[in-house]
């Protein structure tokens, strides 16, 4: 069975933008410096967040309901 690119691409816009409108962004870490002397390994990370919007995650998902309202039925 094959998914049409249309319909998986409706799909990931509609969940991606309920998610962030629920959620309100996502946390991620990275690591920022690190030192290593002999058996000594010292990291840092610092937690980065990105804030999306309310209405950028409905927008996000109202685009992914259109393109599932729109496909061509095969």
């Amino acid at each position: 069975m094959r998914i049409n690119p249309k319909i998986l691409i409706g799909i990931i816009l509609l969940v991606g933008g309920i998610l962030a409108a629920v959620y309100g962004g996502f946390t991620y870490t990275k690591d920022s410096h690190s030192l290593d002397l002999g058996p000594v390994d010292v990291a840092v990370q610092e937690e980065e967040t990105v804030n999306i919007p309310l209405w950028a995650g409905l927008a996000i998902a109202a685009v992914g309901g259109v393109v599932l309202a729109t496909r061509k039925s095969s």
